[in-house]
């Protein structure tokens, strides 16, 4: 009687990355395409950084952003980047957000960032995570986000 031999089991692939969790928080309502396709989501880049003299959390940043006037914003970002981390930096804004006063200090847009929790439900002995949206290649100033 003869002996077959025995078949070799096939090697196990390593179990996938837990996936990272999504932060917790109430999603905000639906809304339609044609609302969304209002928002104007341009690259910039950051020319100047500097404290905002009249706030905490604030950075007030002057902007390249293609159309050959300068533009202020100003972002809730202190505590996760230094002025000198974000200058010639390309980012991304809203450009067509209705101006307006930030603590004295006229900001005309929005930068995009994102975060691991929401501002309302960060907790003193976790810190919260937030990243500047940036294109991961050089685009001129003024390139449209789609």
């Amino acid at each position: 009687m003869s002996t077959a031999p025995t078949p070799t089991p096939p090697p196990t692939a390593a179990p996938a990355p837990a996936p990272i969790a999504a932060p917790a928080g109430s999603a905000k309502p639906e809304i339609a395409f044609d609302e969304f396709a209002k928002v104007d989501l341009r690259v910039a880049r950051v020319i100047q950084a500097e404290n905002h003299p009249s706030a905490d959390r604030l950075l007030k940043l002057q902007l390249d952003d293609g159309s050959g006037t300068p533009r202020q914003i100003c972002a809730g970002i202190k505590g996760h980047y230094t002025p000198e981390q974000l200058v010639g930096k390309l980012i991304i804004i809203v450009a067509n957000l209705a101006p307006r006063k930030i603590r004295g200090e006229e900001s005309r847009g929005m930068l995009l960032a994102a975060s691991d929790m929401p501002k309302d439900a960060a907790q003193p002995d976790v810190e919260r995570k937030v990243i500047v949206l940036r294109p991961d290649a050089d685009i001129a100033p003024g390139s449209i986000v789609s």
